[in-house]
């Protein structure tokens, strides 16, 4: 069961930016622990929904992120997940270029994994990308990876947020059929698994990847056949499922007995990269503990955080009374902000309710 409450969240640094919101290192203050706070950015009834699907899908997996709770205010709808500290493929490929043939055999075969359980439940992804894919620091030099962000996500037979014919996803990464906006189905998960793959071995975006298994990375052996299978551009030539693709994988001998890559000379390693942010700011006036309801941030140093609701200086001079009509449009604010808490709160019980 999906848990509303109010507000929890003390909002700290920005990990990343996404078309959907910011994601923010953040304090549970019910849990005593820091989370990855999803913050929503907007007020569009498309977006609210997307919004209260995403938090609504509990698959629990060691390769999938789940939401865990979620809580809005006047000013902010936040969705909490654990917080996982490796940063995403996109980093990893960024800082060591392109990856060796058993490691991406490793990070496929987990990918497979975790889209198995997430099409069980009936859900599709729909936005595979190395941005998507993160990273726990596991300190053996084995990778995990964790699927996240469901924004666009699926549930296949149920009403969509598009129109007939309107795609959403990542160009490079969508498959054919999923840019000209047809239903929702397990292969085009596939699809873009085929497609991140190659982009790790070569270290090169979907849109300069050779079809040439010749013009593939120096190594890439028998894996870029596999992941050319999984990308292609016709549905019906892909697995029929993620548990048929890593039976294929193994049936191929692509998995490699343990982690030797890294008798590479320079082999990909996963650090801690949410440690810097928790360190403390440089020391200034205590923070006055949330009240209920209200989202609070702390000095996120160079980057921009949400602007948070200014409190009045006592210091400064006061303005005289100027009348009781002053106040409609505060009335108002506080009607609308009402109306939009309440109007999320019915679609979160619906869909929860269409959920089970």
């Amino acid at each position: 069961m999906v848990e509303a409450v109010p507000s929890r969240y003390e909002l700290r640094r920005v990990i990343a930016e996404g078309g959907m919101g910011t994601v923010w290192l953040a304090r549970d203050h019910k849990l005593g622990a820091d989370v990855a706070a999803k913050v929503l950015r907007g007020s569009e009834a498309s977006a609210v929904l997307r919004f209260v699907r995403e938090q609504g899908l509990r698959v629990r997996h060691r390769h999938v992120v789940s939401p865990q709770g979620w809580s809005a205010d006047d000013d902010h709808v936040v969705m909490s997940m654990p917080l996982v500290r490796g940063g995403s493929l996109q980093t990893l490929s960024r800082d060591h270029g392109p990856l060796p043939e058993p490691y991406v055999a490793v990070l496929v075969d987990q990918l497979l994994d975790g889209l198995a359980e997430i099409h069980r439940h009936g859900v599709v992804h729909r936005d595979l990308k190395p941005a998507n894919v993160l990273l726990e620091p596991t300190g053996s030099g084995w990778p995990c990876v964790r699927i996240g962000d469901f924004g666009i996500a699926a549930v296949v037979g149920e009403p969509r947020f598009t129109v007939v014919g309107q795609s959403l996803g990542t160009l490079g990464f969508m498959a054919p059929e999923q840019a000209r906006g047809a239903e929702p189905d397990p292969r085009q998960d596939l699809f873009a698994v085929g497609v991140l793959g190659r982009c790790l071995l070569t270290g090169l975006p979907p849109g300069q990847l050779p079809t040439d298994p010749a013009g593939a990375a120096p190594g890439a052996g028998g894996l870029w056949p596999f992941l050319q299978w999984l990308s292609s551009d016709d549905p019906a030539r892909r697995p029929a499922s993620a548990e048929d693709a890593r039976e294929e994988l193994r049936r191929r001998h692509l998995l490699p007995p343990g982690p030797v890559w890294q008798q590479w000379p320079d082999p990909p390693e996963v650090f801690d990269q949410i440690a810097e942010l928790e360190e403390p700011d440089d020391p200034g006036p205590q923070p006055v503990p949330p009240q209920a309801g209200v989202v609070t941030q702390r000095p996120a140093g160079p980057t921009s955080p949400v602007p948070a609701r200014s409190e009045p200086d006592p210091s400064a001079p006061t303005r005289p009374d100027q009348g009781r009509p002053r106040a409609r449009p505060q009335l108002l604010r506080a009607v609308m902000v009402v109306s939009f808490v309440l109007a999320g709160l019915s679609a979160v019980l619906l869909l929860l309710a269409l959920l089970g």
